[in-house]
């Protein structure tokens, strides 16, 4: 290598930002970014029926979110959600997609999106030409009426219509099914092979204390997912996984499927010691940790100053990193085991981003 060239790298090397650790050694490297804390479904697990929306003054204006999420990549976020509520039905949403795509490959190694399909059909191509390879669906049952009481303003149809388009787009397709204790126990199975027919992995979520709940709700709603892996494998060969997405999945392999079977149990399994990942909602607040409090605004940082490499707002973001807690510590947990009663954080589902 020449002079010039090595002169080059070191001086590169020294102007990168030092990355995100916080104070357990774990590494930040993933950032799910809230668009809206709207949606057009009512999921009784993600919000109130009669959910009032935030005022459109506090949230963060596209070209805003685009300033935060850059922040992050420049300190060394490779990985980027996009959230919502229902993150497709923000006005213009998809310049915000356009934008980040151009970061892919230069920093950020993938863009994507948690949705719950109900705009796919139309916006399954323009996502692909932005950049976005992978989507995450929400979908809890394949029964309509089910699906329209979960949902309340929603029908299945177009949801599947959307993952239709979703694969004709060439986007990977994963499905995430929250479980609900005596609702869509006895659909597992079901949607276990109804995904793998059509090359989609599944992930498989319990149920978690937040959102404002009448006492014991959430409990009652409870189904452990060992239980779940117990009665699939009374059907289905599931063989652990050599697969790691950087997120709190457990995988496995299922052979009569050829697909992946994912089970996120943030209830029974621990899956903190790994946590690499931070939420910003829409309206610019840093939680560290979807179970935990603790928070910290950019709203005034950014807007003062809409720029990616705004010092203050990295030291915002390092400063909320800093205070990072060790595991979520949901009280569900103590609750199950008899110790107390069942404690929600009141942030509902669509106002966190999930």
């Amino acid at each position: 290598m020449c002079y010039h060239c090595a002169m080059t790298l070191l001086a590169s090397a020294a102007a990168a930002p030092a990355p995100l650790v916080d104070p357990h050694g774990r590494r930040v490297s993933y950032l799910r970014l809230s668009v809206t804390d709207r949606c057009d479904f009512r999921c009784s697990y993600c919000m109130p029926e009669n959910v009032a929306f935030l005022p459109k003054r506090d949230v963060l204006s596209l070209e805003e979110l685009d300033a935060v999420a850059r922040a992050f990549v420049r300190l060394g976020v490779s990985k980027l959600r996009i959230t919502g509520g229902e993150p497709l039905v923000r006005r213009n949403v998809l310049s915000l997609f356009q934008s980040l795509g151009g970061l892919v490959g230069s920093g950020l190694r993938e863009l994507t999106l948690t949705t719950n399909g109900s705009q796919l059909g139309r916006l399954a191509v323009p996502l692909y030409g932005a950049g976005v390879r992978r989507v995450n669906v929400s979908l809890d049952t394949l029964d309509p009426g089910r699906f329209g009481r979960l949902t309340r303003t929603g029908h299945l149809q177009p949801v599947l219509d959307g993952l239709a388009a979703a694969k004709a787009a060439r986007l990977k397709v994963k499905i995430n099914a929250v479980v609900i204790k005596d609702f869509n126990e006895d659909e597992l199975l079901d949607l276990v092979r109804w995904c793998g027919a059509r090359d989609f992995d599944i992930t498989f979520i319990e149920v978690m204390p937040l959102g404002e709940l009448t006492p014991g709700v959430r409990l009652s709603q409870y189904l452990s997912l060992a239980e779940v892996r117990r009665r699939l494998g009374e059907h289905l060969s599931l063989v652990p996984a050599d697969k790691d997405t950087g997120g709190p999945s457990r995988y496995y392999f299922c052979e009569e499927t050829g697909g992946n079977v994912g089970f996120i149990a943030p209830m029974t399994g621990n899956f903190c010691d790994n946590c690499n990942r931070v939420r910003v909602t829409c309206t610019g607040t840093l939680y560290p940790c979807l179970g935990q409090n603790t928070a910290r605004s950019l709203r005034d940082i950014v807007r003062a100053d809409p720029t990616a490499d705004s010092p203050e707002l990295e030291a915002a973001i390092r400063g909320a990193v800093a205070r990072k807690p060790k595991g979520h510590d949901f009280a569900l947990h103590h609750a199950l085991a008899g110790a107390a009663d069942e404690v929600a954080v009141s942030r509902s589902m669509n106002t966190t981003g999930g």
